[in-house]
Formats: structure tokens, sequence, C-alpha cells
């Protein structure tokens, strides 16, 4: 087994090849990585839409509704949330203490997980493909592919 440096981007799972669903993805994620995962995991069923699905893409497990909502992965050293750069900019104030990037957010897998700020950020993301989607329905585009479907 490979061993990753401190600070490492390598990835934790410990796989022979692309995980098929979320639930082989975490068994194959060491701990205390599963045990942080799982409770990203949960902070973010809490706040999606009921018809939302889990799905890998690439090769991370993701939670879609319309389109991806969030990503999220282990690393040798931390976790990652993938919410999309204009949710990290969004919350940048309440993401103080953690390291950010323009997209991604890393939380230590030493340090107790602020799972309400996990919920309310994935929250605004339901909300932003809500509005995205509204303002595709009355586009050009939007309008022909309602036309196809009937």
């Amino acid at each position: 087994m490979k061993t990753a440096k401190l600070g490492s981007r390598d990835s934790a799972v410990e796989s022979a090849g692309a995980p098929k669903n979320v639930d082989e993805y975490l068994a194959g994620v060491p701990e205390p990585a599963r045990s942080t995962l799982n409770r990203i995991r949960a902070a973010i069923r809490a706040a999606v839409p009921p018809e939302a699905t889990e799905v890998i893409s690439y090769r991370m497990p993701a939670f879609k509704y319309k389109k991806v909502l969030v990503w999220f992965a282990a690393f040798s050293d931390h976790c990652s949330l993938f919410p999309t750069a204009s949710i990290v900019e969004a919350f940048k104030d309440e993401l103080k203490g953690y390291s950010i990037s323009k997209g991604t957010i890393q939380f230590p897998m030493n340090k107790p997980l602020p799972a309400g700020l996990v919920s309310k950020m994935v929250k605004a993301r339901v909300a932003q493909i809500g509005k995205s989607h509204r303002k595709d329905a009355g586009s050009a585009k939007g309008r022909k592919q309602t036309l196809k479907k009937r």
C-alpha cells in the first residue's frame, strides 16, 4: 500500500478500480476518513430534496438533483466538499478556519465537521440549481426541449 505524504492530494480510496456507487467508494476509504465522509453524506442528505440521487461523478461520490449538486471525497489528510465556486464564495466568511480554494473546502479529519454549515451550503446549491432551471425553461433552448417532448 502506498503511503501518502501529509498534504498530498492523493485519494484515500483503496480500491482496484473506479467505484460503481457511493457505498462501494466508502467501503474503500480507511478510517478516520470514512467516518468523516459518512458525516458529510448525512449532512448532505438532510438538505437535498427527496428526489435527489447519489452518483459517482469524476470517480467521487456526488449528489444529483437536476444536475450534480455537490461532490465529496477523501484524501490522505482531509476530506473535501466540492459545492462549486459560487457557493464557496457565498459562504467564505463562515468558512474562515478551513482551507478553501475556488470550488473546494477541506475538512481536517481531526476536527469536528460543521454539519449545519454543510447542510446550509447544500440548500443554497439546491436553490441555485432551481433558479437556473427556471431560467432555462424560459429560454429558447428550454422551450425547444419542452416542445420536443410533446
